[in-house]
């Protein structure tokens, strides 16, 4: 059900990651990372972000393939806790998520289940009634979440990817992201620009990705890495039961 949905249009911004961040050689253990060539600099931004026990990411904009603009804004680590939401754009709705141990809770609004749910959707909103469905993460109907909330998901994405040399890379000057000073890496591929601003400190984690051409126009920042996610879940009081709520809705023809 709508578990699908939202992990579907989650990995599609995740796609940017992975292909941006994908290096060609070793990099080398010279720190001063300005003067690497532009293939080093994405393999250490890669290995870094590897490295990462957590973090924030944000996803935005439009992937293409006729894909709406949307948001993805998530805090997620290695054990799988998760802390966030999705934006699907264009009065498509919205679902905050949180996923902590063996439970997942999720709250689309009310734009959500018009859209991805247009019969009968409006009965799980008003049985909802502001509330989040709560089920666990061994539930079939929640898997993708599950997945998606899951830091290792990511990282497995990420080195699956990592032998790919295809592509053009290029380096830019040193600029400022959001106060880091990074180092622009691109790389051209299939009639796609993405960039990958690169961290000139620390573990040289990628601060920023942006994919344009053919159709997309998406950025990814990256922030919290190896930060606790949030610990708050949602109270009893404001949860319904995911199966409860399949029970009382009424069923779709």
């Amino acid at each position: 059900m709508t578990g699908q949905r939202i992990a579907t249009r989650a990995a599609a911004c995740t796609a940017v990651v992975v292909v941006a961040v994908t290096g060609g050689t070793a990099a080398q253990a010279d720190d001063d990372i300005e003067s690497l060539p532009a293939e080093q600099i994405a393999d250490r931004s890669r290995e870094a972000l590897l490295d990462a026990r957590s973090l924030h990411l944000r996803a935005r904009g439009d992937l293409g393939e006729n894909r709406s603009p949307m948001t993805v804004d998530l805090s997620l680590d290695r054990n799988g806790n998760c802390v966030g939401g999705v934006d699907l754009g264009e009065n498509k709705g919205s679902v905050e998520i949180v996923k902590r141990g063996d439970s997942v809770w999720l709250k689309p609004d009310a734009d959500f289940w018009k859209d991805q749910v247009p019969i009968g959707g409006s009965a799980f909103d008003a049985v909802l009634a502001g509330r989040y469905m709560r089920g666990s993460a061994e539930d079939s109907r929640l898997r993708p979440v599950v997945e998606a909330c899951d830091l290792d998901t990511f990282r497995e994405l990420v080195s699956d990817n990592a032998d790919a040399t295809a592509g053009t890379f290029t380096k830019g000057k040193v600029t400022t992201v959001d106060g880091v000073r990074a180092v622009p890496v691109t790389r051209t591929l299939h009639g796609q620009r993405l960039t990958a601003y690169v961290d000139t400190e620390g573990a040289h984690h990628p601060v920023r990705i942006i994919v344009r051409g053919d159709g997309a126009d998406a950025a990814v920042d990256f922030s919290g890495f190896d930060e606790p996610v949030p610990t708050a879940t949602p109270p009893t009081d404001e949860t319904v039961d995911v199966s409860a709520l399949l029970g009382r809705a009424p069923a779709q023809s």
